[in-house]
C-alpha cells in the first residue's frame, strides 16, 4: 500500500483556562476539548515523485513546511529513522481555516497516523503524539482524539468520559483572530473570569449535558477587541435563545459552539444562523 485517505476531525473547546505564562514563552493551558465529526479528507501518496508537498485548492495554505502536514511528515520521517523523498499530501478542506477547531493540526495528525501505517513503523497513539508535540500545541490531542482534558501546552493529555449523545453547532463570522494578540491581552488582565473546568469534568463522568453546558466558558472571549466580543456574544446569544444548553468560542476563535440535547433545535439554530454567516454546521461528537 503506498495511498491512504484518512479523516481528520476538527477540535472544538468545552472549555479553556489560561492558568499562566511558562519561562519557555508559552503559557500554561487547562481544557476540556472534544473531537467533532466535521472532518478535512487526507490523502497520501507516499513515492508520488515532486519531493514532500500539500495541495489543498486553498492558493492562501503553503504547500511546503509552512503547512502543518508537511511539517508532520518530516517530524514522522526523522523519529522513524526513514529516508524516503517523496510524498503528495492531498487536503479536502471542510473545517474552516484559521477558526480555532484545529483544522491545520488535525490535518497534521493524520498525516502522522497515515504514515504510521503506510510505513510500517508501528509506533503507539501515544508514541505519535509525542512526535506531533514538535509540529504544533493542538498535534499530540489530534493524534488521540475523543474527550479529554489538555495541558501544559495542550501536550498533556487525560481522557475523560466520553461527550453523551448530542449534537453541536458551529458557527465562524468573517473576521480573523491574532492569537498571539489575544494572549498579549490576556497578560495585562488583572481580573478574570475562569471556568469551572472541574465542574465541567464531573459534568461529563455523570453524563450530564446540562450541567456540562453551565460549565462551558473560554477565557479569550473576555480579551477580544470590543467590536468581537460583540459579535461572539450575539451568536453565543442566537444559540442559547434557540436552545443550546451551553455557548462558547472555541479555541482562540473565531468559531462559537452551541450544546444541543436535540437535534431538531440544533437544525434549527444552524438554519437561522445560515442567514447571516456563511460557516455553520451541524456537527456530533466522534
Amino acid at each position: 500500500m503506498t495511498s491512504l485517505t484518512l479523516q481528520a476531525p476538527a477540535k472544538v473547546n468545552l472549555t479553556l483556562d489560561i492558568l499562566g505564562a511558562r519561562p519557555d514563552g508559552y503559557h500554561e493551558m487547562e481544557m476540556v476539548m472534544q473531537s467533532v465529526s466535521l472532518c478535512d479528507a487526507v490523502t497520501l501518496d507516499l513515492g508520488d515523485p515532486g519531493g514532500i508537498r500539500a495541495e489543498s485548492g486553498l492558493h492562501f495554505l503553503p504547500k511546503d513546511k509552512d503547512n502543518l502536514a508537511v511539517a508532520a511528515a518530516l517530524a514522522f520521517r526523522e523519529a522513524a529513522g526513514q529516508d524516503w523523498q517523496d510524498l503528495r499530501i492531498t487536503i479536502q478542506k471542510e473545517i474552516p481555516v484559521c477558526a480555532g477547531t484545529a483544522g491545520g493540526s488535525s490535518d497534521a495528525a493524520a498525516v502522522l497516523r497515515g504514515l504510521n501505517t503506510l510505513t510500517g513503523a508501528g509506533f503507539s497513539p501515544q508514541e505519535l503524539a509525542r512526535v506531533g508535540e514538535a509540529v504544533g500545541s493542538d498535534v499530540p490531542y489530534c493524534v488521540l482524539g475523543g474527550t479529554a482534558l489538555a495541558q501544559g501546552r495542550g501536550e498533556i493529555l487525560t481522557p475523560l468520559k466520553p461527550l453523551p449523545p448530542c449534537h453541536i453547532v458551529l458557527c465562524k463570522p468573517a473576521f480573523s483572530i491574532s492569537t498571539p494578540a489575544l494572549f498579549r491581552e490576556w497578560d495585562k488582565q488583572k481580573r478574570r473570569l475562569r471556568p469551572d473546568t472541574q465542574g465541567a469534568m464531573a459534568a461529563l463522568d455523570q453524563g450530564d449535558l446540562v450541567a456540562l453546558g453551565r460549565r462551558m466558558f473560554n477565557v479569550f472571549e473576555g480579551v477580544l477587541p470590543s467590536q468581537q466580543r460583540r459579535e461572539i456574544e450575539g451568536i453565543k446569544t442566537a444559540l442559547i435563545q434557540a436552545g443550546a444548553l451551553g455557548a462558547a468560542m472555541s479555541g482562540s476563535g473565531p468559531t462559537v459552539l452551541g450544546l444541543f440535547d436535540r437535534e431538531d433545535l440544533a437544525q434549527t439554530a444552524a438554519d437561522r444562523l445560515k442567514e447571516t454567516y456563511a460557516e455553520v454546521f451541524l456537527t456530533q461528537p466522534v
